[in-house]
């Protein structure tokens, strides 16, 4: 991310509010006990609260995962990663924990297991070169939909990806 493509805070005053429409994202980072990262996006806002929290934005419309992991004394109590559309003015949304105002929800997997599958699909999809944030969001349902019924989901191909942009550059 360049200094033009997001307002950045390091202490000291309030930064710029972000532009409307904006959706926020709360991440934390407190070392083995509460991990919440950005597998995939592009950012055009970042608020950094503290060493470890900060805020990060993006426009509508747009694409990302959120991962999330937390722990206590006894191990692993969360593994979740979501991939959420952004949303614009007057759309329907949905919500979810640390995103404001919520968005549209592609896929939603807890537990470890089905989490590392989609990181897997993630990793499959960016060796094709091709930019998770810019892939179908039909893709990321159908993911969502074969884990949550315990099967394994197609894989996304160059071909597949290539129909997807055709057709959203043919839509008015």
């Amino acid at each position: 991310m360049t200094g033009t493509a997001a307002s950045r805070l390091r202490g000291g005053p309030a930064p710029a509010s972000p532009p409307p429409f904006t959706t926020l994202v709360e991440l934390t980072w407190v070392e083995k006990k509460i991990e919440h990262w950005i597998r995939f996006g592009h950012q055009t806002y970042e608020q950094i609260l503290d060493r470890r929290r900060r805020v990060v934005g993006f426009a509508p419309n747009s694409v990302f995962a959120l991962n999330r992991w937390a722990a206590n004394e006894f191990g692993t109590i969360i593994s979740r990663i979501d991939i959420v559309r952004t949303i614009g003015a007057g759309e329907p949304l949905q919500t979810l924990p640390f995103v404001r105002p919520g968005g549209d929800i592609l896929l939603k997997i807890e537990g470890w297991p089905k989490v590392e599958h989609v990181l897997q699909a993630i990793d499959a999809i960016e060796a094709l070169r091709i930019d998770p944030a810019e892939v179908s969001p039909e893709h990321w349902r159908h993911v969502h939909n074969r884990l949550t019924a315990g099967q394994e989901p197609r894989t996304y191909s160059v071909e597949q990806h290539r129909a997807f942009l055709l057709r959203r550059r043919a839509e008015p």
